[in-house]
């Protein structure tokens, strides 16, 4: 049984004619001999009337606020109605179906709601609906506790769904199907000449994603990494083959040929830069375990003797405030940033990459905040209202609307 898992996103399946061609894809998998298991995300975005935001604000609509159980909930209802719609037009054009709430699909997790963790996945329900030949149709982004609560993976949390079903059911491929044609060099709505990759490692992809490009959930990828399984990124509307995500190994000369040491460009919004002095070296531990204790997430951060500074997502700031101030120590808090960030696999050992970085950005009199770097990132803080000019920046520095750096 070669199974492919087939993932289809909001804005993939938000109209009629779109849902018709993702299921033309599954009929098309089973053509060639494929078995396709399809996930879904909710329908269409915020606004829409089965998107999930749209649910999460009719509950709060009458409260203001929901409990976490209950906003599990209420946020799974969209993609079990979008499991259904899809089942159904498997159905009409021939194709036997049947659509199973994460719970169903076998996804096992904790009880955090918002933010569960998959414990385990027993996909025999699967395997049972496909041994009596029909496609099963799965609601993403949740699961199930062993107690039967229903629980929800997070956002991006489908991507997620479709990786941990592909590992389980030893998938021969995953397919996300989105609303472009694969991953770009940059985001296209704010880099004209943003081009598609034809090939990226799993490394690089992961990479990206943490470093706020949104085709794709960076778990899912980490998922696909540790279980060797090939990921395709594709537009449901076109014939492009889109992008291939492998190893750097397996995909070999076809990836190592003519390859630039900078792959692409991303960004990430909503960032807020806190720079703390304090006395004791045991101050400023006691401030990085109240923040890992309030699940605060610690981005680009350089610690100093008696000084320490580092970034988080803007919306945490208050909360931030409240453990320095509470501390007693002299801290500054900037908010309205973005990181803009060059990766590529093949950068590190690369001389002159952060030189270029910083000529391009000071060329443009954009002004760095802060940096860090790994062996296949280099990351720059930098005022939100230079994202667009900075990114472009770099993205002409290293030629990648060229494809060839």
């Amino acid at each position: 049984m070669r199974i492919i898992v087939q993932k289809f996103g909001g804005t993939s399946l938000s109209d009629k004619q779109k849902r018709i061609s993702a299921a033309k894809m599954a009929l098309d998998a089973k053509n060639k001999g494929l078995t396709p298991v399809i996930v879904v995300s909710a329908i269409g975005r915020k606004g829409d009337a089965y998107a999930t935001d749209t649910f999460i604000d009719f509950a709060n609509s009458i409260s203001g606020s929901t409990e976490a159980r209950e906003l599990d909930l209420i946020m799974s209802v969209g993609e079990i109605i979008s499991a259904v719609i899809m089942a159904n037009t498997l159905k009409s054009m021939g194709c036997e179906a049947v659509a199973l709430t994460g719970g169903q699909a076998g996804i096992i997790t904790n009880e955090s709601y918002g933010m569960a963790d998959i414990i385990e996945v027993r996909p025999d329900n699967i395997k049972e609906y496909i041994r009596n030949g029909k496609v099963p149709v799965i609601a993403g982004f949740q699961g199930a506790s062993k107690c039967g609560e229903i629980t929800t993976l997070g956002r991006g949390g489908s991507d997620t769904t479709a990786a941990i079903l592909g590992e389980a059911l030893g998938a021969e491929m995953i397919e996300i199907y989105t609303d472009v044609d694969g991953i770009m060099t940059a985001d296209p709505r704010i880099v004209r000449t943003a081009c598609k990759l034809e090939f990226l490692s799993y490394s690089e992809l992961l990479q990206m994603a943490n470093h706020g490009a949104k085709v794709i959930h960076p778990s899912a990828v980490a998922i696909a990494m540790r279980s060797g399984i090939p990921i395709v990124i594709k537009n449901v509307e076109s014939d492009s083959k889109g992008t291939l995500i492998r190893s750097r190994q397996e995909m070999g000369i076809a990836y190592n040929n003519g390859r630039r040491a900078v792959t692409s460009v991303t960004h990430m919004t909503g960032r807020a830069q806190i720079d703390v002095c304090y006395d004791t070296g045991c101050i400023g531990e006691e401030i990085l375990r109240q923040i890992a204790e309030n699940r605060i997430s610690i981005d680009m951060i350089n610690i100093f003797p008696g000084r320490m500074v580092f970034t988080i997502d803007e919306k945490h700031l208050s909360r931030i405030r409240e453990i320095l101030t509470d501390k007693n120590v002299k801290f500054a808090a900037t908010d309205n940033l973005s990181k803009v960030s060059v990766v590529g696999e093949l950068m590190h050992g690369t001389p002159g990459i952060m030189y270029r970085i910083i000529r391009a950005l000071t060329e443009r009199s954009i002004k760095v905040l802060q940096t860090s770097d790994s062996h296949m990132t280099i990351s720059c803080l930098i005022s939100a209202e230079e994202t667009v000019k900075a990114v472009t920046a770099l993205h002409d520095e290293f030629r990648l609307g060229t494809l060839t750096g």
